[in-house]
């Protein structure tokens, strides 16, 4: 018997050696956050299955259908693992008590101000009384934008009127002509100007222009509870690999993004719109990491202060390095 179990292991040992496959069964399941088609962050599975990037680990990644709204608690009820968040909205949570912390990176900042083609507007300025539709009050996509624009003196909640939806809501006013300009991300601003829309200025821009920034702002970065983190730092940091690679393959061959366009929630008679992705949303998936995105975080958050949208700075780092 002691003969027989020792062949069998052997045996085991020498094909999980010539087929690491063999090994899957064994490998470290993630319940990671897929955002819905229409974001930039749906992409990501289908990014991970085109680059090959699920051979290129022993993680087992289970991609979970988040509702943004709900995965503070879908992190703290253990049904997610790995969520993203931006850092306003984080510096809300924090000084709440939450211990979700960020620990590499996902998307920087693709928000656009969009408006139609024939418009007379040339700057966010010019839309100054106005009326703008854009995103939750909460959203990252309205939060970032707001600190943006406060750095080139335009207080969104006072000096235009602006009005909360989804994208899709936003959209119909924006096509009715009840608004005159969208602040949104991508696809959503690849498919309005496909449509004959016209981009007015990129969030990015602004706030490359007001602080010197050398590139564009950190959006949203992977998150989790700190006591997973600390429990599985290994884990966290081949996903921050995996992330890094994926952006620097997209950066390095942006088309790749047309072929999963459905994923997008693009139609496939969006042909336009399609032929644009490369270059309006390649720039989005990110490569850094670091000391450079704590920059951004720190900048972010001091400016949040002091225009009130969060009440102090958190008293503990909001990103962590694995």
């Amino acid at each position: 018997m002691h003969r027989r179990t020792f062949l069998q292991a052997g045996a085991a040992l020498a094909l999980a050696t010539v087929f690491p496959s063999v090994r899957a069964a064994d490998a470290r399941k993630v319940r990671i956050t897929l955002p819905s088609p229409g974001s930039a962050g749906s992409a990501w599975k289908p990014l991970f299955e085109t680059q090959g990037l699920n051979q290129q680990t022993e993680l087992d990644l289970n991609w979970v259908m988040a509702d943004p709204g709900k995965m503070q608690i879908q992190l703290s009820a253990g049904s997610l693992d790995v969520g993203v968040f931006g850092a306003v909205g984080l510096a809300t949570l924090a000084n709440r008590g939450s211990d979700i912390v960020l620990f590499g990176p996902a998307l920087t900042n693709h928000g656009r101000w969009v408006v139609r083609g024939d418009s007379h507007f040339r700057s966010p300025k010019d839309l100054v009384g106005k009326t703008i539709a854009t995103t939750a009050e909460t959203s990252e996509t309205y939060l970032q934008a707001r600190i943006a624009a406060s750095l080139h003196g335009i207080d969104l909640k006072k000096d235009v009127k602006v009005i909360h939806g989804s994208p899709t809501a936003n959209l119909a006013l924006f096509e009715r002509g009840d608004v005159d300009a969208i602040i949104t991300l991508e696809p959503t601003a690849t498919r309005m100007v496909a449509r004959g829309a016209r981009d007015l200025v990129r969030v990015a821009d602004m706030w490359r222009e007001a602080t010197g920034a050398s590139k564009d702002p950190f959006l949203v970065g992977l998150a989790a509870n700190r006591k997973w983190l600390e429990a599985n730092r290994e884990t966290a940091s081949q996903l921050v690999s995996l992330f890094q690679q994926l952006g620097k393959g997209v950066q390095q061959d942006p088309s790749q993004l047309q072929g999963i366009a459905p994923d997008l929630g693009l139609k496939k008679d969006e042909t336009e719109a399609i032929a644009l992705l490369p270059q309006r949303l390649g720039p989005a998936y990110s490569t850094d990491g670091g000391e450079g995105v704590q920059a951004d975080i720190d900048k972010q958050v001091q400016v949040a202060a002091d225009l009130g949208l969060i009440d102090r700075i958190p008293d503990r780092p909001l990103y962590v390095n694995v």
